[in-house]
């Protein structure tokens, strides 16, 4: 199978295309050939070496975080999904190619009402909007949450997530980032390269950090006594937390169906919608990731898989 790998960390140009072995299923896999993957920020710190010592990866190594394909194989365990079904999936590395072998607890069947691409650009976010909102973050109806990046690929989902549970929504991005975010129904939008948020926001609930750095810092201050800051960038300070009486965690948790299948409901219920930013073949797989790191993206950049 085709497939972009690389064999020592660095920039987008230790990114090949290369023709490698289709991988093997266990008893609880499934083989799926992709349609469809997507570029994440995570992709590219892996590929820079940063994440070794948080999580390790074996080169040569294949990146990819979520697919979106067809069922081309079962292992002897598998009960809840069969050969032929339209599926998607989050997983750690190997969605850069032409097939890849995933656990059935991490896949669920792809909604008939969006495409291979859709489905693709909702995994991740799909995923780890469920992970700060549900099971971390616990959010309630009526509560007010501040979303920073509320405009990115998983921002926006974000948004629409905490809407569609009944929380009060602001959002900071820029841009067209603005308009963006407001039209994915959050109340409230702060401009932050002509608005700090300190000054427009007090009292919230909750914090969804997806900045870090000094946003990060700055978001102890406008939380409520009790409130929660989650970050899925950065390990927020204890310090800080303890000093503003408030939760503060980074979220990073293991893959399931069952998330994926929360975000499935919102969409079919038309509550969240996709966001795509650009699409590109799995062979400008370099171009793709520096596209992604430039920034200013609204919306997912997808390889397509022929």
């Amino acid at each position: 199978m085709k497939a972009v790998e690389y064999v020592a960390f660095g920039k987008s140009n230790v990114l090949e295309l290369k023709q490698v072995d289709r991988p093997g299923i266990k008893e609880d896999e499934v083989l799926i050939k992709i349609k469809a993957t997507t570029v994440n920020p995570l992709d590219m710190k892996i590929r820079e070496g940063y994440m070794q010592k948080m999580i390790p990866v074996q080169l040569p190594f294949i990146p990819g975080s979520d697919a979106a394909g067809v069922i081309e194989a079962i292992g002897s365990k598998v009960t809840r999904l069969k050969v032929g079904d339209e599926v998607f999936t989050t997983s750690f590395g190997g969605s850069y190619a032409e097939y890849i072998a995933v656990k059935e607890e991490q896949v669920a069947l792809k909604p008939s009402n969006v495409s291979f691409n859709e489905a693709a650009s909702l995994a991740v976010p799909f995923a780890t909007a469920y992970n700060v909102l549900v099971e971390i973050g616990a959010l309630k109806a009526g509560q007010k949450i501040l979303i920073h990046g509320a405009a990115g690929a998983v921002g926006g989902v974000i948004v629409q997530m905490a809407k569609a549970i009944g929380a009060y929504v602001i959002g900071t991005a820029s841009g067209i980032g603005v308009a963006m975010a407001k039209n994915l129904g959050a109340d409230e939008i702060i401009d932050y390269k002509t608005q700090d948020f300190i000054n427009l926001v007090k009292d919230v609930d909750f914090v969804a950090d997806l900045v870090g750095g000094e946003t990060q810092i700055k978001s102890f201050e406008v939380l409520k006594k009790g409130g929660k800051l989650l970050s899925i960038v950065m390990p927020p300070s204890d310090e800080l937390a303890e000093k503003f009486g408030v939760t503060a965690q980074f979220v990073s948790l293991p893959p399931s169906h069952k998330k994926l299948e929360f975000g499935v409901k919102l969409l079919e219920q038309g509550k969240i919608k996709a966001s795509i930013a650009k699409t590109i073949k799995l062979e400008q797989a370099a171009q793709a990731q520096d596209l992604v790191s430039a920034g200013g993206l609204n919306g997912k950049i997808i390889l397509e898989i022929n």
